[in-house]
């Protein structure tokens, strides 16, 4: 190419262009997008470039829990498109999901045309207040020579340790104005070095004698549960996991982790006569809610708090050097050894349903957990099955269960995704099983239908509420009429099996795991 028809290419690319050709350029090939009138042009730049593969949700809650299941497992972000200040609102949910995740994103949001702005139409919000609470950066490309450079700005602060969602806004005009400038990639930032005082104190406390407990956080992966566990077996302190981890390493051949309760009585008592907590990546634990007359900070008086290493702390090194301090580096860990149970007959109900599935399990499966009351059988029936990746719902925002398979199988797609689903949460996002079809990604989602919002009637007593009545059981119940999972999934092309034994429930998993792209599993529980 001559250097007149390569200038000529250069003013012919437009600010989005350059925007996602600096997306492809930094590793970011993948965009999830409910896109509107002032994304045309970007999505114009998206066809243009044959690197970058663009995936349709039909509702933007779709779109940010797929980039969360996405970057979640591939470790770097995937893009997302939305349409203006109302579009990001319907993703708020799941963005705040994977804030809480620590989720690599960037998140790209259209906005009216710099000289549109004054005239107050319609669509004309705060998008930049909208997007702030769940943005660990926000950038507004004022100018399309401004584009690239931005988006190779996003990019990096996405990948600021551990991860984070990067929002950048772009009007419609510096999308189609036309430039000449070009970004390179940028380093990525280095996670904080290892903290040497706070290796000491937690060694310190280790060697104390006194209860000890490590509260782990972060994507718990084999290589720090197995230093983790090698420091138990030396200073005989517990490894507790928070509640809710935005990843997990486990089963057979892992090192097992007790996770700390939901409800908070249940987790003072795991926690009561503690007096060294070491946070890993993790934050002194707290109850979800306050509750009337009961206590919301659950570490016991007294004890002493030591942090080993915050989130954006090298924390791979931190517990290499904890394992070094207290003489456990040569040990062997101790694994979960690997167990299939027969599969389940009789009865349908949340055992059964994780018997069976621990007895089918595929090897080196992604689980996407939001089964709500009724997934703790199926957590506990995996414990030594082939050993697999453990999604959870870590901001609390229900609707993140199918969006997240949907990412999670885009990221890696030669891994079987299970999608443990409660049937209210399920009902929020509901258009992502048409992009499972779609993209025939290998899928097996199973609706755990109680046809209850069953944790909020458990709530509903724990807060100090009266005693419902009918009015308030009819909030919390999914009857009057009963969702129909098979005929919602055939609506959507996508197979699907209704079971009520477990008998049932066999043959119908069975019949998933062994067809590629994905199905559906109502299972009556």
């Amino acid at each position: 190419m001559t250097d007149q028809q390569e200038n000529s290419v250069k003013r012919d690319r437009s600010g989005a262009e350059s925007l996602v050709e600096t997306f492809v350029e930094a590793g970011v090939d993948v965009c999830f997008a409910n896109p509107g009138t002032s994304e045309m042009h970007f999505v114009a730049a998206l066809d243009s470039n044959p690197k970058m593969r663009c995936v349709l949700g039909l509702f933007e809650g779709v779109v940010t829990g797929a980039a969360d299941g996405f970057g979640r497992m591939r470790g770097t972000p995937a893009a997302t498109l939305t349409h203006l200040g109302p579009g990001l609102g319907n993703g708020l949910a799941n963005l705040h999901n994977a804030k809480k995740a620590r989720t690599p994103i960037v998140n790209v949001i259209g906005d009216h045309a710099t000289f549109h702005r004054q005239y107050d139409a319609p669509l004309s919000s705060d998008v930049a207040g909208i997007a702030a609470p769940v943005s660990g950066w926000l950038k507004v490309s004022e100018s399309a020579d401004d584009v690239a450079q931005d988006g190779a700005e996003a990019v990096q602060a996405s990948m600021s340790p551990p991860g984070q969602v990067a929002s950048l806004i772009l009007p419609a005009d510096t999308a189609w104005n036309r430039t000449e400038a070009k970004a390179a990639p940028l380093p990525k930032i280095a996670a904080q070095p290892v903290d040497v005082e706070g290796v000491d104190s937690a060694a310190a406390a280790l060697h104390s004698g006194k209860s000890t407990v490590i509260l782990m956080n972060g994507i718990l992966t084999e290589a720090r549960l197995i230093l983790a566990n090698k420091i138990a077996q030396k200073t005989g302190a517990r490894i507790i996991s928070d509640t809710f981890i935005s990843r997990m390493r486990r089963g057979a051949g892992i090192p097992e982790i007790l996770r700390l309760p939901y409800f908070g009585e249940q987790a003072a008592d795991v926690l009561q006569g503690v007096e060294h907590l070491i946070l890993v990546s993790s934050q002194p634990p707290i109850t979800f809610f306050a509750y009337p007359d009961k206590p919301n900070w659950l570490t016991p008086d007294n004890c002493q708090i030591h942090t080993l290493v915050d989130r954006d702390g090298d924390v791979d090194g931190a517990l290499e050097a904890l394992c070094d301090a207290v003489g456990a580096l040569a040990l062997t860990p101790i694994v979960a050894q690997p167990m299939r149970p027969d599969a389940a007959k009789g009865e349908l109900n949340p055992m059964s349903v994780g018997q069976s599935l621990a007895h089918y399990f595929p090897e080196n499966a992604i689980v996407v957990d939001e089964g709500g009351t009724c997934g703790a059988g199926s957590a506990m029936a995996t414990a030594s099955a082939p050993a697999h990746d453990w999604l959870m719902l870590t901001g609390g925002s229900i609707g993140y269960g199918l969006p997240t398979a949907t990412g999670a199988a885009i990221a890696c797609p030669d891994r079987r995704v299970i999608n443990l689903q409660a049937d209210g949460s399920a009902m929020y996002t509901v258009q992502a099983l048409w992009t499972q079809v779609r993209e025939n990604l290998d899928i097996t989602t199973i609706i755990l239908a109680n046809r209850k919002y069953a944790i909020l009637q458990i709530e509903f007593a724990r807060v100090g509420a009266h005693n419902p009545g009918p009015k308030a059981m009819s909030m919390l119940d999914l009857t009057r009429p009963d969702l129909d999972w098979v005929s919602l999934a055939k609506g959507m092309g996508m197979n699907a099996w209704q079971a009520d034994s477990a008998e049932s429930f066999n043959q119908a998993l069975e019949r998933s795991l062994a067809t590629p792209g994905p199905s559906l599993i109502e299972a009556l529980v």
